[in-house]
């Protein structure tokens, strides 16, 4: 496969870098491959390239920078806050495009200020591509992970269906299957007759006894997989979730709130309405929600090119508030992306919560847009 020629603009990003107090770092090309399999979601593990080492290891060719940025971060244990800055090439199957390209992004550790974070984020990704991209008028399209969390969790469902929905956010097509699942349920079938009654019993221990006298008999062994009180507390939970039904009206509330598509100067109050008119609590959501829009207009970021999208999230697992995208109006290439992570230092191995912002920029996007001028 040839080398992606370094764009000539590359030097601009770096010089943009230094003046927002960015410090570059590099991260190696080949990569642990069990953090991006355990966090960054089904949509990345399909399409990364994978290797082992000579002790069996899983490898990867690094097919994105947050990751390998965190990781960095917690093996150094830099201090925060702390802004790192990166330019590199990643590896990854992409629907349109060369499997390996540049990008280039921002990664914003440690600042408590969550708000003036998402913001600073937002006005650096489009501040510097209006610096390369003169003249052309940028689109963003803003959603919001935890709002749509605090309308799935302000519904009552089971805490297995709310986990499944959540994980959806951001893939229409998935979330539209799960919902049309929550209409009409299909019932759990092909068990057998004595674990179904001991499942509907609600017994657990005398389940879990069964289980194991099964278990036992056919040399299943733990060491290979779940335990039997996994294998109970999974089918207890699948019963559940099949016996769980979405009425029609908290059905159009779901649909209702994923139809908001508006003008980001008019979300706060569309939020707002549709919480009081659904008698939903948003709480801390939609002040952090509304804490972000303010914090955007105190920083000079031009809130007529930014829209909020209900619907719109990332199909990565580790976004936790804000995702955002920008392109030029217009166009549907996405130039810049990027959205808030606070979880996921920990679950690399941090030992205390670190909150996270940051965002990539499409090098050969920009690239093929600068040649359209």
């Amino acid at each position: 496969m040839p080398l992606i020629n370094l764009p000539e603009f590359a030097n601009d990003l770096l010089t943009e870098f230094v003046e927002r107090n960015a410090e570059r770092i590099d991260t190696p090309v080949i990569q642990p491959a069990e953090p991006f399999l355990d966090i960054a979601g089904e949509d990345l593990r399909r399409r990364i390239f994978m290797t082992e080492s000579e002790t069996g290891a899983s490898l990867c060719l690094r097919p994105e920078f947050t990751i390998p940025v965190c990781l960095r971060h917690i093996e150094t244990a830099t201090g925060t806050p702390k802004r790192y800055a990166y330019l590199g090439e990643v590896f990854r199957q992409r629907r349109d495009g060369a499997n390996e390209f540049y990008q280039a992004g921002i990664e914003d550790l440690g600042d408590i200020d969550l708000s003036n974070a998402d913001a600073r984020a937002i006005g650096d990704a489009t501040g510097i591509l209006a610096r390369l991209l003169p003249g052309r008028r940028l689109a963003v399209t803003l959603g919001d992970q935890a709002v749509f969390e605090a309308v799935v969790q302000a519904l009552g469902l089971p805490l297995g269906w709310q986990k499944r929905l959540i994980h959806a956010f951001g893939n229409m097509t998935q979330l539209e299957a799960l919902l049309a699942s929550l209409v009409s349920p299909q019932f759990v079938t092909g068990l057998d007759d004595d674990i179904a009654r001991l499942v509907a019993s609600g017994d657990e221990q005398a389940l879990v006894a069964y289980l194991e006298r099964e278990m036992q008999k056919t040399g299943y062994s733990t060491n290979a997989g779940r335990s039997a009180l996994e294998i109970a507390r999974r089918l207890k939970e699948k019963l559940i979730l099949s016996e769980t039904r979405l009425d029609d009206a908290a059905f159009h509330v779901l649909e209702e709130f994923l139809s908001l598509d508006v003008p980001l100067v008019n979300a706060s109050a569309a939020l707002s309405g549709f919480a009081d008119a659904a008698g939903l609590k948003l709480g801390n959501a939609l002040a952090r929600f509304n804490g972000r829009v303010a914090a955007l207009s105190n920083a000079g970021v031009d809130l007529s090119c930014l829209d909020y999208r209900a619907a719109f999230g990332r199909p990565l697992d580790y976004y936790t508030g804000l995702v955002f995208e920008v392109t030029v109006e217009g166009s549907t290439a996405v130039l810049a992306g990027g959205g808030r992570f606070d979880r996921l230092l920990t679950f690399l191995g941090a030992t205390d919560r670190i909150p996270a912002v940051g965002f990539s920029f499409w090098l050969d996007r920009i690239e093929t847009e600068r040649a359209a001028v």
